[in-house]
């Protein structure tokens, strides 16, 4: 069992903390939300249990060390409006995959765009990150998209790589290195100095 301290992320217009069975109900909205849901790998949500079992799964990751799920919530207010973290961690090979959502009528302002960023920082700054990985469905464009923006390559597509669902699902293995995040990061730093 691990008794750190689950770590808050503070960025220009969120904070990113951890969810707890309070924020249930926030949870149930999105993802009882069958477009949010639609390349996540799980039937929408029906319940408050449904809800609750999301939460106790982000505990259990984080106690076993394998991931961590941070809530999304806006500067000023509780409300969780979707999650960004990490799954499948391997320490031993310095390796995570990351995965979030957010709530439809938070899409298209940079919200997921700015979690994405801070928890990437997180995972190579403070987990000693050396490759983060994502998982997505060919059709989802939008997060193909949010992740080449960061600096993700495309690796190729993982055929019939997951049963979700009653069926199974290609999927496109992306990755972002740190030596890639740090060349990322010292172009913008020259840039804003320049």
């Amino acid at each position: 069992m691990r008794t750190i301290e689950f770590p808050l992320i503070e960025t220009d217009k969120l904070i990113l903390r951890e969810v707890n069975k309070n924020d249930a109900k926030d949870l149930l909205v999105y993802l009882s939300d069958k477009e949010v849901m639609k390349y996540m790998g799980l039937e929408p949500f029906n319940s408050i249990e449904d809800a609750l079992d999301e939460i106790a799964w982000y505990k259990s990751i984080f106690e076993k060390g394998t991931g961590m799920r941070w809530g999304i919530s806006l500067k000023g207010q509780d409300e969780i409006i979707g999650s960004c973290g990490f799954l499948n961690r391997a320490p031993q090979h310095y390796r995570a995959e990351i995965g979030y959502e957010l709530s439809k009528e938070h899409w298209g302002k940079g919200i997921a765009s700015e979690a994405i960023e801070a928890v990437i920082n997180y995972g190579f700054k403070e987990l000693n990150l050396h490759r983060i990985e994502a998982l997505i469905e060919p059709l989802n464009l939008p997060s193909q998209k949010v992740l080449e923006r960061k600096g993700f390559i495309r690796e190729g597509l993982l055929r019939e790589y997951e049963y979700t669902c009653g069926k199974f699902d290609d999927v496109y293995m992306y990755s972002l290195l740190n030596q890639d995040f740090k060349r990322k990061e010292e172009i913008g730093n020259h840039s804003t100095s320049v």
